[in-house]
């Protein structure tokens, strides 16, 4: 991690960090990434051959720019936009102001992530979450009673009580210090055999059971519960997982995923298309100064109708204005619900367990409002109070999460009025986008009677709901009780000695494709497999001092569950 991302940080002093390491495949990324001899090669004779890449979003755009750099041609095909879900919206006429539509949090543990934002030179600045340096100030406000804190030794007893569950709940369930301890030394035999030990365990219970059948939760009332889904602890509320396997969260908590998040300055979106147009260093077969965007004569080709085997070896690729492309192997990034609602896909391309698993791949809901401010005015003492006027909030009204983003002090703000998940989204789903901000402004005038928010608001505000776009269906993936195969078969397809030869050549990625569905750091390394999975397709492979995620396969992969 670099200075530009140094944290405030609760680490044990001298402790190596807690990063993305595992826990169902313990492989370190953040290493391979970084060593001087690179992640492969290919035959010479193989150099510029095309690769199809479907959709450029964080997992495309990373393997395309790592494939250009072994010598092949990634050829990106993208319905919409670069980005995918990684959206930073401008805000009209407000230079590096925009709304993060998307990912917006990215803890500090996504090591693969930040290798890519510091090949960027992108900074990243503390996300404002509640009671985190970042944030002058946090309002709980839960069945009409609000309570302004500054710093965590304010909250009341009960909150600290909630907090002390949550943590022993974690302890006695899954073992969650001497987890962390594994993962901070990178020891894959005790990470491997800690998880492999609670994968059929947790896999068909839910968060909620999880919580509420743990000793100590029982002890404490349903109140403590509640509170805990409201509220929670690090980011915020989760009674929107509660009915997700467990195994999930025990992934976000273990690798420390809600814990010292930052934001990217200017946006996000800016690492998708910085990997669009960055010559890298180091390359092969194609001239210095070569990028993607030079590849593509400065854009990519159009959202793909169908995939089908060519009889070949390959596959052929068809585009929506019916041009058809021929290509050694492709890489599949979109969402998995697309290969049958927006794509004519051959069944061929897949098993009918993998089919099964994509089609059974659940995604949840998400809505975010913002608005753009005249300044951070949140930061300005209230000199009859000696209150913020404005602080991040966590409540049970229609907002649910509102978030203050501080550009500086000359500078418009933004506000997210309010970030939504499953439920809470869907009541926002047919609303014009004035009915939504309107709606989250009457809700936080009864959290600040006093404050006239739309007095500062300028411009035009900004929403999104994800399940209402077409070309994704849903924000994220949150996989339900008994999913741990579905998600098994689809992780390990990278591995493909062992598949029929029409099904080879097809790759999945993207962040519904890893363990950790929702983070940036599960698009990135599945990428990465992908890259690794495509180079050994095409007869190449790793050095033999920075051996890839395939060579290490059977070391490392995650425990099978009985069919």
């Amino acid at each position: 991690m670099t200075a530009s991302h140094a944290p405030a940080t609760s680490e044990p002093a001298g402790a190596p960090p807690v990063t993305y390491f595992g826990p169902d495949f313990p492989f370190a990324y953040d290493d391979w990434l970084k060593h001087p001899a690179g992640l492969g090669s290919v035959p010479v004779e193989r150099h510029g051959t095309e690769v199809a890449i479907v959709g450029a979003g964080a997992a495309g755009m990373t393997a395309a720019y790592e494939l250009m750099k072994l010598g092949l041609k990634p050829v990106v095909y993208e319905a919409a936009r670069i980005g995918g879900r990684l959206r930073s919206q401008p805000f009209e006429g407000a230079d590096g102001i925009v709304a993060e539509l998307g990912g917006m949090r990215f803890p500090i543990s996504s090591v693969a992530f930040y290798h890519y934002l510091d090949e960027l030179g992108l900074e990243t600045l503390p996300f404002p979450n509640p009671l985190e340096p970042a944030t002058p100030s946090t309002v709980i406000d839960l069945e009409g009673e609000t309570i302004y804190v500054e710093t965590m030794d304010q909250l009341p007893r009960l909150f600290h009580e909630v907090a002390a569950a949550w943590k022993e709940a974690l302890e006695h369930g899954a073992s969650f210090t001497e987890m962390q301890n594994a993962i901070r030394a990178r020891d894959v035999a005790r990470v491997k055999a800690i998880w492999n030990r609670l994968v059929p365990i947790w896999d068909d219970r839910t968060f909620y059971g999880f919580i509420a059948t743990s000793d100590a939760f029982a002890r404490r009332s349903f109140r403590h519960l509640e509170v805990f889904g409201q509220v929670g602890f690090g980011t915020g509320g989760w009674d929107t997982d509660f009915p997700n396997s467990m195994l999930e969260i025990l992934r976000v908590v273990f690798t420390n995923c809600d814990e010292n998040q930052r934001w990217v300055k200017g946006g996000v979106e800016q690492m998708p298309r910085g990997l669009w147009k960055r010559a890298p260093d180091r390359i092969v077969h194609w001239p210095k100064g070569t990028t993607l965007e030079k590849l593509h004569a400065g854009a990519t080709r159009p959202g793909v109708t169908r995939v089908a085997p060519n009889g070949h070896g390959g596959f052929d690729v068809t585009d929506r204005w019916g041009h058809t492309k021929g290509f050694a192997a492709v890489l599949f990034t979109c969402q998995s619900w697309l290969l049958t609602t927006h794509m004519e896909c051959d069944e061929r391309l897949f098993s009918h367990k993998l089919w099964m698993a994509l089609d059974r791949t659940r995604y949840m809901q998400a809505s975010k409002t913002f608005v753009m401010v005249d300044r951070p005015f949140w930061k300005e003492r209230d000199p009859a109070t000696g209150r913020y006027p404005l602080s991040m909030t966590l409540t049970d009204r229609m907002t649910r999460g509102t978030y203050l983003f501080d550009n500086g002090p000359d500078r418009p703000g933004v506000i997210c009025l309010s970030y939504a998940w499953m439920g809470d989204a869907l009541k926002m789903l047919p609303l014009p986008i004035d009915q939504r901000v309107r709606l989250n402004l009457d809700a936080l005038k009864k959290i600040y009677p006093q404050l006239d928010i739309e007095k500062h608001i300028i411009g035009d505000p900004i929403t999104v709901s994800w399940e209402s776009d077409p070309n994704f269906l849903g924000a994220f993936k949150g996989a339900l009780p008994g999913h741990y195969r579905y998600n098994h078969r689809m992780y390990c397809h990278f591995m493909q000695e062992g598949l029929p030869p029409e099904q080879r050549g097809i790759f999945l990625a993207g962040d519904d494709v890893g363990w950790t569905p929702g983070w940036v750091e599960g698009a990135v390394t599945t990428g990465l497999n992908a890259v690794w999975g495509i180079v050994n397709h095409l007869g190449g492979g790793t050095a033999e001092t920075n051996r890839g995620p395939g060579d290490r396969f059977e070391e490392l992969k995650p425990v099978a569950l009985p069919d």
